[in-house]
């Protein structure tokens, strides 16, 4: 009779879980682990508890799916500023070599190199030269009981290049006179080149306070053409055209001329209205671009003109055992030997076809200059006298090799084009959590009294199994009536133990007694 109302005791107390439902704030587990047997009720609470569990679930996935695609939107902004940096100007004349700058022994050397010459050091193609053009050649091109000197292909493109005292007729920045002392000499692949604004000659670099014309570079140029090299083959140190080539960069990255450059013509004024823009990408995972510094010998800021002419560089030393004259470093300069048989053809390839050598990141911060070019005729019927007079030239001479390039800012302001994070671990968070206010009602709170359950039950059913184990029997058969009379005696004034598992079945009392 006595083990018949234990049991039936025993059976009418709420089990652990069902005591934790009733104290959780997770929506529906009350009713799910409702006291008593399964009824139709608690089966649709823990059908529709399943249901939103599941939703739950789906969302969840969803947003981190979402996430982990590192999605990024592109922001775009225009700025106003009181001044603004004036870029860098770099410009080369298409012709690399001045033809009466070359000499006999320069004539032995490079005759070959330039299509001049053919390989028996005899003038190419002489019926195509000018009468004047031919009389000189023949002249140069007299070996006989001819020594040839040292040659040195660094010296003769400093020898042979175009002069910037030459070159320059004209000049004004922000109506201020400039003179060839404000332009730096730089070599590229079209040979003595020249940058206004470089930032290399110890001057601070200059600022622009209003856009349009009149406040930014005015340059007059004469391009020489009666010092062009007579074309006679297709090689890489000769141009079919006549003119200059330009380039607009920041002090930042050094000229990459040949590829990015654009043409002017002479003949004509022409207007380039520019505007600045800073791009900020993001690295890896939500970009692609560059944010670690360039590993370069002959480069301290990263740049894809930077990356693009030291892989160059690299590729000719491998290849070729030497380095062009305009590429950095302190190795070997090529022989114009080496230049018609490995470089020139190498640097081509490289250029042309092999997109696996130089792969160059965009990198995180740059800034780039948009351009919009507009030209008009120079000189006028009405100023070719003028001009000629001015400067001791034929008319004709002044319609064929005068140009001006009027360089200056659209207006005061710059583009910011930023990417940004579109979805990041905040948002993330906060979406999972009103997902899960939603459909179950539960928040970090809630998440956490599960996890003091889960340790609970496991510090109750674990280690308490090993602690019992050892705990030595003090109640053993002699006096099991006491502990009866004990738990007899705790019924029978009405005492409701509490079910959690840090509270156990026993009273203290009794514990310590058994």
């Amino acid at each position: 009779m006595k083990g018949n109302s234990e049991e039936s005791i025993e059976s009418a107390r709420p089990s652990n879980l069902q005591a934790f439902a009733n104290i959780s704030t997770l929506h529906g587990m009350s009713h799910i682990f409702a006291y008593g047997h399964m009824t139709f009720r608690r089966f649709l609470w823990s059908l529709s508890f399943l249901g939103s569990l599941s939703l739950l679930m789906v969302v969840c996935l969803d947003r981190v799916s979402y996430y982990l695609e590192y999605p990024h939107v592109t922001k775009l902004d225009e700025v106003a500023a009181p001044n603004l940096t004036f870029p860098a100007v770099t410009f080369c004349n298409l012709n690399e070599f001045r033809f009466s700058r070359i000499t006999r022994n320069d004539l032995y050397h490079v005759g070959e190199l330039l299509a001049i010459l053919n390989n028996n050091y005899q003038i190419a193609n002489p019926h195509l030269a000018e009468p004047e053009v031919l009389a000189a050649l023949k002249d140069k091109a007299n070996f006989q009981n001819f020594k040839p000197k040292l040659f040195n292909m660094t010296d003769f493109y400093n020898r042979t290049g175009h002069d910037i005292g030459d070159m320059l007729l004209q000049c004004t920045f922000r109506g201020e006179d400039c003179y060839p002392a404000n332009f730096t000499t730089i070599y590229t692949r079209y040979g003595k080149c020249y940058t206004f604004n470089s930032g290399l000659d110890g001057n601070p670099l200059l600022t622009t306070l209003k856009g349009g014309t009149g406040n930014g570079l005015e340059i007059m140029l004469d391009i020489q053409q009666d010092e062009y090299l007579p074309v006679w083959g297709e090689t890489d140190e000769t141009s079919y055209e006549a003119g200059i080539k330009v380039q607009i960069h920041s002090q930042d990255e050094p000229p990459f001329i040949d590829q990015l450059g654009f043409g002017v013509a002479p003949g004509f004024q022409t207007f380039v209205s520019c505007q600045q823009q800073l791009l900020q990408y993001l690295p890896p995972p939500w970009g692609d671009c560059k944010s670690t510094p360039i590993d370069s010998e002959y480069f301290s800021t990263y740049s894809i003109t930077a990356c693009r002419i030291d892989c160059e560089t690299r590729y000719l030393l491998e290849n070729c055992n030497c380095r062009m004259v305009h590429m950095p470093g302190t190795s070997t300069v090529c022989t114009p030997e080496q230049y018609k048989d490995c470089a020139d053809p190498a640097l081509d390839f490289l250029v042309e076809k092999d997109n696996d050598y130089c792969v160059c990141q965009t990198p995180c911060n740059m800034t780039r200059y948009g351009k919009e070019l507009s030209m008009v005729k120079i000189p006028s019927k009405a100023s070719a006298k003028y001009l000629a007079k001015k400067f001791n030239k034929t008319e004709q001479y002044i319609g064929e090799n005068i140009l001006v390039m009027d360089i200056f800012f659209e207006a005061l302001n710059y583009e910011k084009i930023e990417q940004k994070k579109a979805y990041e671990i905040a948002g993330l968070l906060g979406d999972i959590g009103g997902q899960m206010g939603l459909f179950i009602g539960a928040s970090v709170l809630t998440i956490l009294e599960i996890f003091d359950y889960l340790y609970e039950v496991f510090k109750d059913k674990v280690l308490g199994y090993f602690i019992r184990k050892k705990r030595p029997q003090r109640c053993q058969s002699d006096n099991l009536s006491t502990c009866d009379t004990l738990r007899s005696h705790s019924d029978s004034l009405g005492f409701t133990p509490n079910m959690l598992p840090r509270h156990p079945t026993l009273g203290n009392f009794e514990e310590f007694a058994c």
